[in-house]
């Protein structure tokens, strides 16, 4: 086993009141897990971590963990907080090749899910467990929905992805109907006339935020879903701006540098990055610079312009009247 899993786990104080617990959304026994660890009990422990979360293996690489689990850890209080996601990682994808029982006798009830991303696929499995005939419909020819159109392979690599369509739909009996948009020339109706007698919609989060300024609509201009679903589509040049800092900006950015750009620079209406640390620290390491109190005008051939941003005696942010300023940005031709 790996030494410093194993450091980790003994490090876990074991709480009654567990606030990694609390921190955790889905209520994941954390001090329970690692104490299975600890007596020899992987296989128990990767029990639980499934039966509570089917997705734990994805869980473990992309969850906010230093705002939720181990943000919440009381060793962090005053030391390093207890890195359950290095522990529930190891422990999830070790236990995951122990998988291979076979679907759960039928309850004759067919169920349709539409949509495989991490609703859909979680909602999926647990009803298979109960004898569903589960079959899920999907526009993507693959599974992941978001998690694999919308999360960069050098964060979640699609094998990831694939090694848990291949456990937990393929050995389970669940069924899945890629390229299939419900509401075309498949609606609800004819789901129900074949026998579905439940439908379970998890339409995902494709609809881009907006920014509502001039220029959105050029040619030059990738929304962040759009741009991170297919990004050998987009021809950047080598001096790109990203607006705004949240984990997406991230995965945006670090994409780019890795398609090509030359200068990847992070535009920002506050005065504080949106994107967990762990995130923006493996941006700037990769070159990605970060300009802060910026507010975004409008968009040009050439660039966009930007207003500076200041807090008035309310708190509240508001563009510097006088203070807008283009800066350049480019797009690769041919």
């Amino acid at each position: 086993m790996a030494l410093h899993v194993m450091e980790e786990a003994n490090r876990c104080l074991g709480c009654k009141k567990p606030r990694c617990r609390e921190g955790c959304p889905i209520h994941t026994n954390i001090p329970e897990v690692i104490r299975l660890l600890k007596d020899g009990k992987l296989n128990d422990a990767g029990w639980m971590l499934f039966e509570n979360n089917p997705l734990t293996t994805v869980c473990s690489i992309v969850c906010d963990h230093e705002h939720q689990c181990e943000g919440h850890c009381v060793r962090g209080i005053k030391d390093t907080p207890v890195h359950f996601s290095v522990i529930e990682n190891y422990i999830s994808t070790t236990y995951a090749h122990q998988m291979v029982k076979g679907p759960a006798p039928s309850n004759g009830r067919r169920v349709a899910i539409i949509g495989a991303g991490p609703s859909g696929l979680t909602i999926a499995v647990i009803l298979a467990r109960y004898g569903y005939q589960v079959t899920i419909f999907d526009s993507k020819d693959k599974i992941g929905g978001v998690m694999r159109y919308g999360i960069p392979d050098f964060r979640l690599p699609d094998a990831v992805l694939d090694d848990f369509a291949y456990r937990h739909l393929e050995l389970k009996g669940i069924r899945f109907r890629p390229n299939t948009t419900i509401g075309g020339a498949i609606n609800l109706d004819d789901l129900f006339r074949d026998g579905y007698q439940s439908i379970f919609v998890g339409a995902g989060l494709w609809r881009p935020k907006t920014l509502h300024i001039k220029g959105e609509t050029l040619g030059h201009v990738a929304f962040a879903i759009n741009y991170l679903a297919s990004p050998s589509a987009f021809r950047l040049g080598e001096q790109v701006i990203v607006i705004g800092s949240g984990n997406s900006a991230m995965d945006c950015a670090r994409t780019a540098i890795r398609q090509g750009a030359r200068n990847v620079t992070v535009f920002n209406r506050r005065d504080k990055i949106a994107a967990s640390q762990y995130e923006s620290s493996y941006a700037r390491l990769e070159g990605v610079e970060f300009v802060m109190m910026k507010n975004p005008v409008e968009i040009r051939d050439d660039g966009v312009v930007f207003a500076d941003n200041e807090f008035d005696e309310d708190g509240k942010l508001r563009a510097v009247p006088g203070s807008e300023k283009l800066y350049p940005c480019n797009h690769r031709r041919g």
